[in-house]
This record gives C-alpha cells, sequence and structure tokens, in this order.
C-alpha cells in the first residue's frame, strides 16, 4: 500500500509541476500569490499586486492557498522558499521584497517594457 501512495505523491507532484509550467508559458505576467488579486490574503502578496497594478501591468495570479500541493510545488519548481513569486515572460523574477525594490529603482518597470509588457 505504501508504494501506491508513494506512486500518487510523485504523479501529484508532477502534475502540480506541469500546471505551474503550463502557467508560466502561457501567461506573460504571472503571479503566484496567496489569495486572488482582488483579494490577497497576506501582506507581501498584496504588496506585488499594488505594484503590478501601479504599473497597470496585466497578470494572472495564482492562489497557492488552493492546495498545500500548489504551495509546495512552486517552491519547488523556483527553488524559492517564500511566496509571493513573480514571473515575467517565464523568467522567476522574484518574491515581495525583490520585486518593490525592483519598482523603487524603476528597474521593474524597465524590465517590463524591455519584455514588452509594457508600452516603452
Amino acid at each position: 500500500m505504501q508504494k501506491d501512495s508513494a506512486m500518487t505523491d510523485a504523479t501529484l507532484d508532477d502534475h502540480i509541476q506541469t500546471f505551474i509550467a503550463k502557467a508560466v508559458e502561457e501567461h506573460p505576467v504571472v503571479l503566484f500569490m496567496k489569495g486572488v488579486p482582488e483579494q490577497p490574503r497576506c501582506g507581501f502578496s498584496s504588496v506585488v499586486v499594488q505594484i503590478l497594478d501601479h504599473l497597470e501591468a496585466d497578470f494572472v495570479g495564482v492562489d497557492v492557498l488552493q492546495s498545500e500541493e500548489l504551495r509546495q510545488g512552486i517552491k519547488t519548481f523556483s527553488d524559492w522558499p517564500t511566496i509571493p513569486q513573480l514571473y515575467v515572460k517565464g523568467e522567476f523574477v522574484g518574491g515581495s521584497d525583490i520585486i518593490r525594490e525592483m519598482f523603487e529603482s524603476g528597474e521593474l518597470k524597465s524590465l517590463m517594457q524591455t519584455q514588452g509588457i509594457l508600452p516603452a
């Protein structure tokens, strides 16, 4: 019976990793966050949503609180221990502190303009 359980865990993990990879590939800007953009469920997620809204960036929010597997899976996917996590054009940009610093320095806007997310 344990073997079946391990197989199920591995299958679920593969499914979660595939889901994350597909989301990052299909959407130019993806924020893995606690809650949804309209109702963030942690302060760090809220900060990043406010920054993206301020920049008028079109983005997709993925609520990692949907499942523990997704919450752990995104940390494995990025090899980054915290949430939220922002991806732009398939690349991991950073978490809340990094995004805030990039926003304050103008680097985030420049990155999004370079990637064609925001008008230059």
